[in-house]
């Protein structure tokens, strides 16, 4: 467990990240509506490519980087919603600030995730004791803004700690505890794979989840959200399968070789 201040004060970088984050978001759902929001959020995926190359260093072919483009083509059509639909109208109609702070939220996004996996790869630190420094931060910033923001409103509804737990049921702590997990999941990911594993993952369960509405809340399925999961699974194979999978590599190199032996040997008789 290292304890040095030079390693742990790298950790409240990401936290105030993910802090600001979370509150373009919510910014952002005040200028677009949901549709537009859901696909803008698709930007991330090329962005954290785009991160994951520049910083840390990790160098991806060119169908690797196809593959991530098709990735979020797929996720964007899959959500795009039938043309005959007035929230089509909508889509491309809200204000250029909304946009921006969609842009904003995706840069945000792939930044903090970017940065996240070079601490929990930087040393051999247990990944919990990693996770402690990271969350614990992420809780003291969370905590300040929401001081600022009772000292805002003069403490009309008291002090925070008061009201924090206020409408929690057991389906609010389901919630907790499913995203508590996938915190935990994701910091593994971080940790033995990278963000790109996780932009997948992230993706995949993203489809799963439109599939399972399907039998659960009688969602309609609609042409886009096969094509987008077809166009995923070419993704999802195009980057992690070996290139010889995907190329059919020429067969002349083995022949080349005797090829040469017969030119040399022609070449001894006829001297």
């Amino acid at each position: 467990m290292t304890t040095e201040w030079k390693s742990v004060r790298l950790y409240p970088i990401p936290s105030i990240i993910y802090l600001v984050h979370n509150n373009v978001q919510f910014a952002t759902l005040t200028y677009v509506d949901t549709s537009t929001y859901q696909i803008m959020g698709n930007l991330k995926i090329v962005t954290t490519g785009i991160l994951f190359r520049l910083f840390l260093k990790r160098k991806l072919s060119n169908l690797q980087w196809m593959a991530i483009i098709l990735l979020a083509i797929g996720t964007t059509t899959s959500q795009v919603k039938g043309c005959g639909e007035a929230s089509c109208d909508s889509l491309f109609s809200s204000p250029i600030q909304g946009y921006m702070l969609g842009v904003l939220s995706a840069c945000l996004s792939a930044l903090a995730g970017v940065y996240t996996e070079f601490l929990m790869k930087k040393n051999n630190d247990s990944l919990y004791w990693q996770n402690i420094q990271l969350y614990t931060f992420g809780a003291i910033f969370n905590m300040a803004k929401l001081v600022v923001d009772d000292f805002r409103t003069g403490f009309e509804n008291g002090p925070w700690w008061q009201r924090l737990l206020n409408g929690y049921t057991i389906t609010t702590w389901m919630v907790v505890l499913n995203l508590g997990s996938t915190g935990l999941l994701v910091s593994w990911l971080m940790k033995y794979a990278d963000n790109i594993v996780k932009v997948y993952s992230t993706s995949m369960a993203m489809l799963l989840t439109m599939v399972i509405s399907v039998f659960l809340f009688n969602f309609k399925p609609t042409v886009q959200l096969f094509l987008g999961i077809f166009v995923c699974m070419m993704s999802l194979h195009m980057y992690f399968a070996p290139p010889s999978m995907l190329v059919d590599l020429p067969l002349t190199s083995k022949a080349a070789p005797e090829s040469a032996v017969e030119v040399s040997v022609d070449r001894k008789a006829a001297s």
